[in-house]
């Protein structure tokens, strides 16, 4: 219970913007460029496409944001580079 002592909510206030940011954004870009342009048969055949665009949008579609690379580059950019075996 959040009145326990030493509970604290993780928002920075109720209900602000910068919690989800960018989650919505990826779901705003999902629901408009494929579920709303589809008539689903079932759940499964939902879940099947929507996993094959994730897909898609993180290896190959590039994002104004991060100088038009794909989220995949981005992340990869980040990560430390390991030696090559002799």
């Amino acid at each position: 219970m959040l009145g326990r002592p030493g509970c604290k909510l993780s928002m920075d206030g109720r209900g602000a913007w910068r919690d989800n940011v960018f989650v919505e954004r990826l779901w705003r870009s999902v629901k408009y460029e494929r579920v709303y342009l589809k008539a689903y048969d079932s759940v499964s055949a939902a879940r099947a496409d929507i996993a094959q665009y994730m897909d898609w949008y993180n290896t190959r579609r590039p994002h104004s944001g991060v100088s038009r690379f794909t989220p995949d580059q981005t992340y990869l950019a980040g990560l430390p580079q390991l030696k090559r075996a002799a």
